[in-house]
């Protein structure tokens, strides 16, 4: 039995971990948090110098049992959690828990930290324990209390006043700030036209193009060719003048210039640098590299490949320069390494320079030898780190800038601009991605051209361009925002962006952020009434205020005193904002019907466009714009005879009668595909392909609702051998392939659909038919002396600290299977709940 415990956040870490420390350690996970506060009101008690009260994490439980019988023959307790604020604060919630349930007695417990799992590594951490750091613990709590206090207090005034069940978060109120403010500005952008005018070149063979820079000896801004007839102009007098005379080289500046590598990766820079060239998301960018820290199986060996993946620090440990030198000598020779090592800098405001950049555990593990031993996404992101990691301590690129002014003697000047690589440097191996950018005239490749030559001109083209609106924010260009404003820290990056997407008041469309119409009514709602809360500088000025905690600069009580005084006095007074106030935005418009103020409203199904005089006036309309008459469809409704017309509706284009609401008749806008076959429960109608509204297809009968047959599967003309029912269904899956199975719930036989009538006849005999199904009974309806009996129980059970059970009816059992099921009927799959492979943190 080991006589040493090891506690880390994951599985994964744990089995690698494992390995190189030996047979004297047991390493366990404690899968993320083991405490959190308790998901109620009262939590932090804000009259008592914010007293935390905490309890175990259900889902854990299992976990921590399982440390705490290890413990009990184990001489020493180690934390080997992440080496952060958050791994600090669960080190600490460990020993708390197991000091409360008297399960750690006398024995020693430390804390060690590991930037990457290497055998090297790991050995040296355990050779140099320390305590735990409280002011990291005190940081994290303090943060915890400030989500909470912010999610426990403006949330269910989000429920009061737009709608019920949103929640709005600290740091995510302001991202979502970002996001609608960019979506405002692109609204309200005005394009304008403009026009530029390039000409066709060659010389020597070789094409390329110059741009008109100067026109009538003056250079040419933006708008100073507004038009097509004065873009139309200029050609024809450049054409006029080319005529005269040829267009010949006048001036050939060049200049040579030297271009730096990039720093070696952050968890910000990943996360950016992964969007633009792997098309990650921040979230599955964390979640890869995640896996490639913990430890990979790459042979004969498990091993972490990169560093500790949540830093924002951009330098490197001397010993990991001199290896990524030696490398970079022996694969590509002397001239790519600089006479000096590189050291950056970081510029990041309070970053946490005890941690190193991402960077690869061994630079001689190339990408090129994890080929086929790596996961795609795993190998696409190593390669990444790999290559940005090498690139940053490579000799500088070298390139000649290459600028001709070319003039036929008149008032008028074409430049072509160019440039060639004379030494590649760090470009050999890697080049930085670009946000929202074009091609730079700069990378064009120019034939030789000296003064005097005289290219031949292929043609002259104007162009038209319109100024475009500021881009929408991608997973790149958003975490460099947050990043650049001081909102949140590296390891919350992916979390502010999955939990606005969550809550839905984001969507993703082309990789770029959309906010939703809850999404925008939330974000009006806080900036009108909590606008210092969602500002940029506040929010950053608060996160400075954690750093100081972490560094312990300041005490978190304090510091959560200074916010909780005034956020708590705003809370009150904007109790008293009316539910109208806060999902309604007046318009500079008035109501074509009654002349009455225009709202921009929230609705069920989004925003709209209303009278402010409902219900005297039910004028509305979409957002877009007046409301269009509905399309005829050209033949009339078959109850009333009123004309049928074209409308949309949640699931799509439809067809109604023009009487509704006093005809209620609708069509499908396409008819049921058939399937040829006859129903074999009426005998007169024929299944159809229909879709149910959660998009999966069904065959039932067309005579519905006088018949409700319905099937999931393609129906087949043929009887079942079992139980002659007129029917088969066709099924298919990754275990038996291809098969026929009967319809009946109590027979459900089936075959290969391949399979002779001599092997079905075989399979007959041994055939048993599955047991009958139960079907859950609906829980019974509450009245109000229940309700208010349940809530006093709770309220009793929370103040004694005890629980009340509550027994709930037994599910009644359905009795006799009916002989068909309706896709509408089906009773849903018992939920299945698995352990998750991995920690995750919130």
């Amino acid at each position: 039995m080991a006589h040493q415990l090891v506690i880390v956040e994951s599985p994964a870490k744990a089995k690698t971990i494992q390995k190189y420390l030996g047979e004297d350690f047991e390493v366990l996970a404690s899968y993320g948090h083991v405490r959190d506060l308790l998901p109620k009101e009262g939590a932090v008690d804000t009259e008592h110098d914010f007293s935390m009260r905490y309890t175990a994490i259900e889902r854990n439980e299992r976990h921590v049992a399982a440390i705490a019988r290890a413990l009990r023959d184990a001489d020493k307790l180690w934390l080997a959690t992440d080496p952060d604020r958050e791994g600090e604060a669960i080190s600490w919630h460990l020993v708390e828990l197991l000091r409360e349930r008297n399960l750690l007695g006398n024995k020693p417990a430390q804390r060690v930290v590991f930037h990457e799992i290497t055998k090297k590594a790991v050995q040296e951490a355990i050779a140099a324990p320390r305590g735990i750091a409280m002011d990291l613990v005190n940081a994290q709590q303090a943060r915890r209390a400030l989500d909470y206090l912010v999610g426990f207090n403006l949330s269910p005034l989000l429920w009061r006043k737009v709608r019920p069940g949103l929640s709005a978060g600290r740091v995510q109120s302001a991202a979502l700030r970002l996001i609608c403010e960019r979506e405002e500005e692109i609204e309200a952008f005005i394009s304008r036209e403009y026009w530029t005018i390039s000409s066709r070149l060659r010389q020597d063979g070789n094409d390329f193009s110059g741009r008109l820079t100067q026109w009538q000896h003056r250079k040419l801004e933006q708008f100073d060719i507004p038009d097509s007839d004065q873009a139309e102009a200029i050609r024809n007098g450049m054409t006029e003048d080319l005529r005269q005379q040829p267009l010949r080289v006048r001036e050939v500046e060049r200049k040579s210039r030297q271009r730096q590598p990039a720093a070696p990766f952050t968890t910000s820079t990943l996360q950016q640098e992964a969007s633009r060239k792997l098309g990650f998301n921040a979230s599955r960018t964390m979640r890869v590299a995640q896996q490639l820290y913990e430890g990979i199986n790459v042979g004969n060996e498990t091993v972490g490949l990169i560093s500790y993946m949540r830093t924002d620090a951009v330098n490197l440990a001397e010993e990991a320069i001199a290896s990524i030198r030696g490398f970079i000598e022996g694969h590509y020779g002397s001239a790519f390494v600089p006479e000096t090592p590189r050291r950056y800098k970081t510029k990041t405001k309070n970053a946490q320079e005890a941690h190193e950049a991402i960077r690869p555990t061994d630079i001689a593990r190339t990408p090129e030898s994890l080929q086929g031993v790596l996961e795609h996404d795993l190998w696409r992101l190593y390669d990444l780190i790999w290559k940005r990691s090498v690139a940053c301590q490579m000799a500088p690129a070298r390139l000649d800038l290459v600028a001709v002014d070319m003039d036929a003697g008149t008032h008028w000047t074409l430049r072509a601009n160019g440039s060639t690589v004379t030494f590649p440097g760090f470009m050999a191996v890697y080049q930085e991605g670009k946000d929202d950018s074009d091609e730079e005239e700069g990378n064009r490749i120019l034939p030789p051209l000296q003064a005097g030559d005289t290219p031949q001109v292929l043609g002259i083209d104007p162009e038209q361009h319109f100024t475009e609106p500021p881009p929408r924010y991608s997973d790149a260009t958003l975490v460099k925002t947050l990043e650049a404003h001081g909102i949140g820290r590296p390891s919350t990056y992916a979390n502010i962006i999955q939990t606005l997407q969550n809550r839905e008041y984001v969507a993703v469309e082309q990789r770029r952020f959309h906010p939703t119409d809850l999404g925008r009514v939330v974000g009006r709602f806080l900036i009108n009434h909590f606008e210092r809360y969602v500002d940029y500088g506040f929010t950053a000025n608060m996160e400075d205020e954690l750093d100081a905690i972490s560094r312990g600069e300041k005490q978190w009580q304090p510091v959560l005193g200074a916010f909780w005084g005034p956020f708590r006095a705003l809370l009150d007074e904007k109790a008293h904002v009316s539910r109208t106030e806060a999902t309604s935005e007046a318009l500079d418009e008035a109501c074509p019907q009654c002349g009455k103020p225009l709202f921009l409203r929230l609705g069920r199904h989004g925003r709209f466009v209303a009278c402010s005089g409902y219900p005297e006036c039910n004028y509305t309309r979409p957002v877009d714009g007046p409301r269009e008459p509905a399309e005829p469809v050209g033949r009339d409704c078959p109850d009333c005879g009123k004309p049928l017309v074209y409308k949309t509706g949640r699931y799509g284009r439809f067809i109604s009668c023009s009487g509704y609401p006093e005809c209620k008749h609708i069509e499908p806008l396409t008819q049921p595909k058939s399937s040829g076959v006859t129903c074999p429960y009426c005998g007169e109608g024929e299944l159809v392909e229909k879709r149910s509204r959660y998009g999966k297809s069904f065959y039932s009968c067309n005579t519905y609702p006088k018949c409700s047959y319905a099937v999931w599967g393609p129906p087949v003309a043929r009887p079942c051998p079992r139980c002659a029912w007129p029917i088969m269904i066709e099924k298919s899956g990754k275990r038996l392939g291809e098969q026929l199975a009967c319809p009946q719930s109590e027979c459900a036989f089936h075959f290969p659909v391949n399979a002779s009538d001599t092997e079905i006849a075989a399979m007959l005999p041994g055939y048993t038919p599955p047991p009958p199904r139960e079907k859950r009974a609906p829980p019974p309806k509450k009245t109000a002396t229940t309700r208010k009996t349940a809530t006093k129980a709770a309220k009793k059970s929370t103040a004694t600290g005890t629980t009340v059970a509550v027994k709930r009816p037994a599910a009644a059992k359905k009795a006799t299977p009916p002989k068909s099921t309706t896709p509408g009927e089906r009773p849903a799959p018992a939920s299945r709940k698995r352990p998750a492979k991995t920690a995750t943190r919130s």
